[in-house]
């Protein structure tokens, strides 16, 4: 402790005072305070003193860093405390900080590094790039997100003890590496994920080129304490960018999905993020987000595609194909949200609300042609493989047809080979109790999945729908290829011999319609009758009669 006078200047000090600074308490007498104590570094704490000594001020108190006369450095905390007097204004409290100030830096090393690698972790990975961004001495920076291939497997199969150890030889490789090509930030993140952080990018190609020297430094093979040789691999996404566009979110955002995309390419590779590939992911994600919405927000409308007879052009019935009317994307075919709704789930309440709908639209269709001349038009419809598994399939199709008094003789609903080839337990029980209602099944896509034509006499189908991959070769005499047509003629023969009608898809012009009909294929669907309309127009093609 020292007491101060008005003019700054060290009245007396402890001899705590003097052990503390390596000098003589009297020696400290008459010298200035803030000299010694570091109180004039900088001009907020220096008003403050000379505020406290003065008396206007309150209690100062600041954490400085004290020269000992032997050099070394002394972490100390300061308070100036204003006493009235006008002899000695103030009193000078100096405390030896450093043990505490060392312990924190110890426990922040500890908080900030991983245990495993010893590498810093993802919250300094995060406080670096924050001020990395803030502060880029190129105005640019680059990321290599990296992550071990099959480490998952070297943990299951040789346990913990091995896989932290290839974590810790891997991160050493890829701090070897990153301080070669410019001592840049490698960080543990979590898991087998690794983060190297370029704070002053150049340019893609400084990226690149280290994503390839971090791919050959992990490709080696590890030697491992207790005889372990392990080798893996390594996918790298690799993003650089300008630092005033992006943020810390962003950017490792951006790194996460073009690592995925390197996994997605095969594995043991680098991949550079693509805006254009990133947007039609954010498109897809945005689809799947907003499916169930859609369909509660009545955003899907149903187009018809007739199913024409090929020995007379009649319309026999229609297939409807489902459109979602998006309020962002526009009018989206099945190809964009059929499949990501597979995989959500989505397809269930999609499937249930399509399934409804076109046996309403088909009960309109009988009830404006009830009978002869010419039948009603049964209507088709696509179900999904989950729409078995994970509804109550029955239930539904017997509630839309109670619920639109559409005969159940009018509904048609057809299923990928693949999906019903094989069927059993559930599945085949659904099917079995579909056509006990009288409802047709038809096997759409036939001749591209298992074609195991023996499950054809066990499963209860009325109804093949041949891929278009078979009728394309029938456009044109010039390009007639006899195996197409030897083809398609034994499938026809076959199903008749099952008592099963045959649709042939995609019959684009009149030759191949010819052809099919030669053939003795039951129905065709394609653009040389229609392309898929709405139910209205529809009905008014089908009152105009073959053309």
């Amino acid at each position: 402790m020292a007491l101060v006078g008005a003019s700054g200047r060290i009245l007396s000090a402890n001899a705590a005072f003097g052990a503390l600074l390596g000098i003589e308490p009297e020696r400290l007498a008459g010298q200035h305070a803030d000299r010694l104590a570091g109180l004039g570094l900088d001009g907020r704490s220096r008003g403050s003193y000379r505020a406290a000594l003065r008396g206007h001020g309150e209690r100062l108190r600041c954490t400085r860093r004290l020269k000992h006369a032997d050099g070394h450095s002394v972490w100390a905390e300061i308070t100036v405390t204003p006493t009235g007097s006008p002899e000695a204004a103030a009193l000078l409290t100096v405390v030896d900080v450093s043990e505490r100030r060392d312990l924190q830096q110890r426990l922040r090393h500890l908080r900030m590094h991983d245990p495993v690698t010893r590498l810093p972790n993802r919250t300094l990975f995060f406080e670096r790039l924050t001020a990395a961004l803030a502060d880029s001495a190129t105005g640019r920076i680059g990321l290599c997100y990296v992550d071990l291939d099959g480490f998952k497997a070297v943990n299951d199969t040789l346990g913990h003890r091995v896989g932290d150890q290839l974590l810790g030889a891997a991160a050493q490789r890829l701090a070897q590496c990153a301080t070669g090509a410019g001592g840049h930030l490698v960080a543990r993140l979590g898991g087998d994920e690794f983060a190297v952080l370029v704070e002053g990018s150049t340019g893609t190609e400084q990226l690149t080129r280290l994503a390839e020297g971090l791919l050959a430094a992990l490709h080696r093979p590890f030697d491992l304490t207790g005889g372990q040789r392990v080798a893996v691999t390594a996918s790298i996404g690799v993003v650089e960018r300008e630092a005033a566009t992006t943020t810390p979110t962003g950017l490792t955002q951006a790194a996460d999905t073009t690592l995925y995309w390197a996994k997605a390419d095969g594995r043991a590779r680098w991949t550079l993020f693509d805006p254009e590939r990133n947007a039609h992911r954010v498109t897809r994600q945005s689809l799947s987000a907003t499916l169930r919405q859609g369909v509660e927000r009545g955003e899907f409308v149903l187009e018809y595609q007739p199913i024409v007879g090929l020995a007379d052009d009649v319309v026999r019935g229609a297939e409807a194909l489902v459109r979602w009317r998006h309020p962002q994307f526009g009018v989206l075919g099945p190809d964009r949200f059929v499949p990501l709704a597979e995989e959500n789930g989505a397809i269930v309440p999609l499937g249930r609300w399509v399934l409804a709908e076109a046996c309403r639209q088909a009960r309109r269709w009988q009830l404006a042609h009830p009978g002869p001349p010419r039948p009603p038009m049964f209507v088709s419809v696509n179900v999904a493989v989950r729409q078995v598994w994970d509804s109550d399939l029955v239930h539904d199709v017997a509630q839309a047809l109670r619920e639109t008094g559409l005969p159940s003789g009018l509904l048609q609903l057809e299923l990928t080979e693949s999906a019903v080839m094989g069927s059993t337990g559930r599945p085949l029980r659904a099917l079995q109790a579909l056509s006990d209602m009288g409802v047709r099944i038809a096997i759409d896509d036939f001749g591209t999945g298992y074609s195991n034509l023996a499950y054809l006499s066990r499963l209860p189908v009325r109804a093949l729908k041949l891929d278009g991959t078979f009728v394309r070769g029938f456009r044109t005499a010039r390009h007639l290829n006899p195996a197409d047509e030897t083809i398609v003629t034994s499938l026809v023969q076959l199903a008749h011999k099952l008592g099963l009608t045959v649709t042939a898809e995609c019959v684009e012009g009149p030759a191949q319609a010819e052809r099919l009909r030669r053939i003795g294929c039951d129905t065709g669907q394609g653009w040389h009758y229609a392309r898929p309309m709405p139910a209205d127009d529809l009905a008014a093609l089908v009152a105009a009669g073959p053309s």
